[in-house]
């Protein structure tokens, strides 16, 4: 098996991940399947102890990923964006937000990053 394209000491220590165990789980999908989306640039992944993780905020309250989420990092990754660039940019705060776009995804903001996203990525 191929490895995983996982980003190494840009996920902050105090984000909270789900193992790809549990992202299956959450997702309804069998763990090959999530190492597919991250191999397919559809999910971002980290690691951490040396162990594949995915922040929790990437996931929706509905147990799906997050709403606008693919098409962000569709949009990041193909404005020139490398996966660490995007996993970074996820986990930045802006400070006219308060919050970084992981966080406001789940926000009234969410468009805002969604265009922030696109003038950024281009």
């Amino acid at each position: 098996m191929s490895s995983l394209p996982l980003s190494i000491g840009i996920l902050p220590d105090d984000a909270e991940v789900l193992s790809l165990d549990q992202a299956a789980d959450r997702l309804g999908v069998s763990p090959n399947r999530v190492r597919t989306l991250i191999r397919d640039h559809n999910l971002l992944a980290a690691s951490r102890g040396g162990e594949p993780v995915i922040p929790l905020l990437f996931f929706g309250d509905d147990g799906g990923l997050a709403k606008h989420f693919e098409g962000l990092v569709t949009i990041l990754l193909d404005g020139g964006y490398t996966r660490d660039d995007a996993l970074g940019w996820f986990f930045t705060v802006h400070d006219d937000l308060g919050m970084h776009p992981a966080q406001a995804l789940h926000t009234h903001s969410a468009r805002e990053v969604i265009r922030r996203g696109q003038a950024q990525a281009f």
